[in-house]
């Protein structure tokens, strides 16, 4: 079975145009498909974009042929679930085929942005299932050619349809950190988003998807197990080093970043993160078979579909090595 990673897309560091072009420069190197972050903000100042995620997968699906999709979108605060839903569907009637559709319960960073009230994270994944029972009604009833409607404990829906759609509905996938919401998401999407953790941690998210799975009659094994791999590769492990704490100081934050509603406060946590931080948590190496044997062990976890991002700047040089001496080397 061929081994799928694709490129992560991170909006908020790179100009749509830039992003775009990229996603077609992976492509050319191997890489099978691309993720796009759903940013309002960056997460630091300098990282100084945060382009409209619907836009940009828009663009790349036409500079692109493989899958593509958000990693991932909230239908909660910003958006209304009817919203995310036709936003998708649209997405998928382009491009029949290639387009899934992650959630996650979101991020002060992005949803306050609106003025709602900021929940605990209970609150956030109970809103983030309904919302995804939201999108799921319409789907199904609009490939039925019938109106849905829904009235639950934070959503409304008036009796409506997506009038556009693709002949099959886009999968969706529920990103989790936590046990409880990996199992949730195990009995009620098609499949898992998650990111870069110690090994045991990614582990029982596995295992608590799978037992998800099987108690709603489904197998597992044929779901999709989705990553996103933050890492950090330059051409010295001095500079990779330095694009570590510069770029991407959240790989090594070892404390929750959902409650941070501005990027110059994040900006201040980040002058704590110090180069034994990102032990365990982000590979910092220069070299490409240290990489490869960290993809590789995620891949044997029992992820098949890996996204990398690479935290510095040096995206075409990346995109050129890690084409050449890590991908083909990867077995499923």
């Amino acid at each position: 079975m061929p081994v799928h990673i694709g490129y992560a897309a991170m909006l908020e560091r790179f100009p749509p145009a830039e992003a775009v072009a990229l996603a077609a420069l992976a492509e050319s190197h191997g890489f099978t498909g691309v993720m796009a972050s759903d940013h309002f903000q960056p997460w630091l100042p300098a990282q100084g974009q945060s382009s409209f995620v619907w836009s940009v997968l828009a663009a790349m699906g036409e500079r692109t042929a493989g899958d593509l999709g958000p990693g991932v979108t909230t239908p909660t605060f910003r958006w209304h679930p009817a919203m995310v839903a036709q936003a998708s569907a649209t997405l998928g009637a382009l491009y029949p085929g290639r387009h899934w559709l992650g959630i996650g319960s979101g991020e002060a960073l992005n949803e306050h942005v609106v003025g709602n009230y900021w929940p605990e994270a209970h609150e956030r994944i109970n809103r983030m299932f309904e919302a995804v029972d939201v999108i799921k009604k319409l789907f199904a009833g609009s490939l039925a050619g019938r109106d849905v409607r829904h009235s639950g404990q934070y959503f409304k829906l008036e009796s409506t349809r997506l009038w556009t759609m693709p002949a099959v509905a886009p999968q969706i996938f529920v990103a989790a950190s936590g046990p409880v919401t990996a199992r949730r998401a195990g009995r009620n999407v098609d499949g898992l988003i998650t990111t870069g953790a110690p090994a045991d941690r990614l582990a029982a998210l596995l295992t608590r998807f799978g037992e998800g799975a099987r108690e709603a009659g489904r197998d597992p094994s044929k779901m999709p197990k989705v990553l996103q791999l933050h890492l950090s590769w330059a051409a010295t492990d001095e500079e990779a080093m330095r694009n570590a704490l510069v770029e991407w100081p959240n790989g090594g934050m070892r404390f929750a970043r959902s409650d941070i509603r501005s990027p110059f406060e994040f900006e201040q946590l980040a002058r704590m993160v110090r180069a034994e931080d990102f032990e365990g948590r982000m590979v910092v190496s220069a070299d490409p078979d240290v990489h490869r044997a960290d993809i590789q062990r995620h891949l044997d976890l029992g992820f098949d579909r890996i996204y990398l991002h690479n935290v510095g700047r040096n995206q075409a040089e990346f995109l050129e090595v890690f084409g050449r001496d890590v991908l083909p080397a990867l077995r499923a």
